[in-house]
Order: structure tokens, then C-alpha cells, then sequence
């Protein structure tokens, strides 16, 4: 019997999967617009007056009515894919809401505000070709930039992108002022030098003009002007200078470089917001210099702990000293690049290497007091009694890696605020050396109690 016939399979599940049916084609169709906008949901850094924010609120909810006008036929599997697919757009929709409504956003807003008010009362001198701003004014945005860079972000993407951009215009900002009040007040050259000079002086006047249109742009101060529209106004203008005949006088080209320098430093700073939106700038995790702050951390962290560790700690006392001090080296010739949060970060890394290197010094002069027998002043020896102490807790301090709520820093909190009420109440009686002693016991317990808190504090480039 020929069997070839009878054995043939028959039609398996796996032969009807291009069959699929319409409603779960469309849900995946969907699906796809949905995870095609996710990126910029989740980088969405504005609030949601803006116009982006509106767009991608738009969007979405678009793909809920879309997804919930899917006819699931009383099916259960096309049920559950639409419940998945509705899910997946309400959840973006409320990462876009919280990231526009985030309290440090919000916190970074309010700060930026401060920074549009005091541009709003000194921006008027630029427009007529002046250049004087008053020390409140810068420093008050010196101040702007410090707060702004505190703000935390918890490593989360929208909250470095809006510290970002805001760091980034209040800087250019910043240095617009400072590249103007170093200049002389008077014009170099006299226009009886040449007549080329008359054209150069007059397109001076305009730059410094657009300098106070700049400002008031990268602030958002100005509705009327636009960055295109400044951008071709700056461009003409190094036209009209590179169309000059300065007939080979060289003091005058080099007039007419200085003042197109000038106008190139504008046109950067307009494609600061293009620049802070097409690339990766404000991810500081691979700048060069933070990952130079991060090779000196981490060696510390390493000498740290195996001098914590060490069976004989007096031992390692000299090396462990000298290196640190040569990390301190390699932090002080690290660039910032102008940027306040690197800046900020290798200030910590400083104190994180200077705090090891105080601990060390404490601890070797415990040791020598050890061994040196002499008369002493009872108030200072209780000054020496309250700095053994504080090694003591300096030591749990530098092991410390916690928050602010932890048990163990508010112990610690309240241990070094024991021996500064201790030291408060030693009384040195007229001894000078006492005095000084206790005036530097109570730097270090405050050194220490600031370190404690800069610990953890949760702040992160």
C-alpha cells in the first residue's frame, strides 16, 4: 500500500500567521507611531505652555482615540492588545506631563525667571550702542548660574536636557556682559584715519546694538525679534565689512578682524539652542573632563578604603598623602570648558580629595601627641580630647553613603554637633595657644559637618 498520499500533513496554525487579523494589524500600526514619538517624550525638557508640548500631547491623544475606535469583536485577544496598546500612549502621556511639571523643572523655571527680571531692567543700554551694566547685575546672574547649577536632576534625561539649555543661554549671556565691559569705552580708531574707518565704526555701533537684541532673545525677553531674522542682520554685516577696501592698511584689517570676531561670537551663541537640541551636550557622562574627575575619584575611593582597612593605617600615612596631593593636581588641570556644572563637579572632587588628605593629617597628629610626655594646659588638652573624637567620626563620615534621611547621617549629624557645643564650652582662659587650637578644632568639625552634607546631598553633573 502506497502510504506517500495519506501521510502529507496537513494545514498547522503557523501556515495562517500572514492571515493576521485587521484589528491587531491596526493596533500594531499604532503601536509603532506610539514607540516612534516615545524619544521625545521621554527627552521632553520644556513645560507644557510650549509649542512642543502640545504637539506630542496632541499626538497621543490622537493614538488613544485611534486605538479605542479598534472593534475587538468580543474577541479576547484583541481585547488585550488594545488594553496593552492604551496602556503603553497613557503611560507617555503622563511621563510628558510629569516632565513638564516636575518640581526641579518647575524650581529651574522660577530661577530662570529671576534671571529674564534682571535682564528686563538692564537690557536698555544695549539697544543704544552703550555697554555699561552695574555689579548687581552681574552679580546677580553669577548667582543665577550657581543655583541653577544645584538644581538636581536624578539622572533623569529631561532634567539634565532643561538644565542644559537654561545654563547654557544665562552663560552666553554672562559672557556677552563680560566680553563688553572689558572693552574701552571709546572707539579704536579715528574716522579721519581712513574713509573705511566711518563704515567699520558704524557697523560697531549695530554689533552692539544686536549684543542687547541677543541677550534679550536668549532670555526670551524679546517677542519682536527673531534668531533668523538676527542671524542675517549679523551676516550682512561681515558682508559689508569683508566688501570694505582697506588699501593694505594693516591697523585697519585689523580693526575690520576684531569686529567680525565680535560678530562671529554672536552667530555662536544663536546656535547655542539648534546645538543643545542636536546633539548630546547636556549628557556630561562622556565629557572628557568629567571622566578625568572620575578617574581621580575613583583612584581616591580605592586609597580610601585601603587606608580605612589597612591593619596598620600610620604605615600608609606618607604614600597615601602624596598621591593625593598629586590627584589634587591632576583636578586643578582639568578644563571646564565654561561650563558651571563641570565646574562644580571638580569642586566636590577637590573637597572629596582634600577631606582624605585633612584625615590623614589629624590622624598623624594623634599619633606624635602620643608619644611626646609634657605639661599642658587643661583646656587644651580637652581641645586635643574633642579632636580625637572627631577623627573618630570623620573616619565613619568618609565611609558614609547615604541620603539625608538615613539614621546613620542624622547620628552622625548629631555627633559632630556634640563636639562643637564641647568645644563651645572649653574655656581657654587667656591661653593664646588654647585659643587658636579650638578656633581650628571648631574649622574642622564645621569642614566636616559640610562634608557630611555635601555627601549627601544627591547632587550629579
Amino acid at each position: 500500500m502506497d502510504t506517500s498520499q495519506t501521510c502529507e500533513p496537513g494545514p498547522t496554525p503557523s501556515m495562517d500567521m500572514g492571515n493576521q487579523h485587521p484589528s491587531i494589524s491596526r493596533l500594531q500600526e499604532i503601536q509603532k507611531e506610539v514607540k516612534s514619538v516615545e524619544p521625545q517624550v521621554l527627552g521632553f525638557s520644556g513645560l507644557a505652555e510650549d509649542k512642543n508640548y502640545k504637539r506630542l500631547e496632541r499626538i497621543l491623544t490622537k493614538q488613544l482615540f485611534e486605538i479605542d475606535s479598534v472593534d475587538t469583536e468580543g474577541r479576547g485577544d484583541i481585547q488585550q492588545a488594545r488594553k496593552r496598546a492604551a496602556q503603553e500612549t497613557e503611560r507617555l502621556l503622563k511621563e510628558l506631563e510629569q516632565n513638564a511639571s516636575h518640581p526641579h523643572r518647575l524650581e529651574m523655571e522660577s530661577i530662570f525667571q529671576e534671571a529674564q527680571a534682571l535682564v528686563k531692567e538692564e537690557i536698555a543700554p544695549f539697544y543704544s550702542g552703550g555697554s555699561c551694566v552695574s555689579s548687581e547685575f552681574e552679580e546677580g546672574i553669577q548667582d543665577v548660574i550657581l543655583r541653577l547649577t544645584h538644581v538636581k536632576t536624578g539622572g533623569k534625561v529631561s532634567l539634565r536636557k532643561a538644565r542644559y539649555h537654561t545654563l547654557t543661554r544665562v552663560c552666553a549671556v554672562q559672557e556677552i556682559i563680560e566680553d563688553c565691559v572689558k572693552r574701552q569705552p571709546s572707539l579704536p580708531l579715528s574716522e579721519d584715519t581712513h574713509p573705511s574707518v566711518a563704515k567699520i565704526n558704524a557697523v560697531m555701533c549695530e554689533v552692539n546694538k544686536a549684543r542687547g537684541t541677543l541677550i534679550a532673545l536668549l532670555m526670551g525677553v524679546n517677542s519682536e525679534e527673531t534668531c533668523r531674522h538676527l542671524s542675517c542682520v549679523l551676516s550682512g554685516m561681515i558682508a559689508d565689512l569683508d566688501a570694505l577696501d582697506v588699501c593694505g592698511r594693516s591697523e585697519i584689517r585689523n580693526y575690520r578682524r576684531e569686529v567680525v570676531e565680535d560678530i562671529n561670537k554672536l552667530l555662536k551663541c544663536l546656535d547655542l539652542e539648534e546645538e543643545a537640541d542636536t546633539t548630546h551636550a547636556f549628557d556630561l557622562g562622556q565629557n572628557h573632563s568629567i571622566l578625568k574627575i572620575e578617574t581621580v575619584l575613583q583612584r581616591m575611593r580605592e586609597i580610601k578604603t585601603e587606608l580605612l582597612q589597612a591593619p596598620n593605617p600610620p604605615e600608609l600615612y606618607l604614600s597615601c598623602k602624596t598621591e593625593l596631593q598629586g590627584l589634587i593636581g591632576q583636578l586643578d588641570e582639568v578644563s571646564v570648558e565654561k561650563n558651571p556644572c563641570i565646574r562644580e563637579a571638580r569642586r566636590r572632587a577637590v573637597i572629596e580629595v582634600q577631606t582624605l588628605i585633612t584625615y590623614i593629617d589629624l590622624k598623624e597628629a594623634l599619633e606624635k601627641r602620643k608619644v611626646l610626655v609634657c605639661e599642658e594646659h587643661p583646656s587644651h588638652r580637652a581641645v586635643w580630647g574633642v579632636l580625637g573624637h572627631l577623627s573618630e567620626i570623620q573616619g565613619e563620615v568618609l565611609s558614609f553613603d547615604g541620603n539625608r534621611t538615613d539614621k546613620n547621617y542624622i547620628r552622625l549629624e548629631e555627633l559632630l554637633t556634640k563636639q562643637l557645643l564641647a568645644l563651645d564650652a572649653v574655656d581657654p582662659q587667656g591661653e593664646e595657644r588654647c585659643k587658636a587650637a579650638r578656633k581650628q578644632a571648631v574649622k574642622l568639625a564645621q569642614n566636616i559637618l559640610s562634608y557630611l552634607d555635601l555627601k549627601s546631598d544627591e547632587w550629579e553633573y
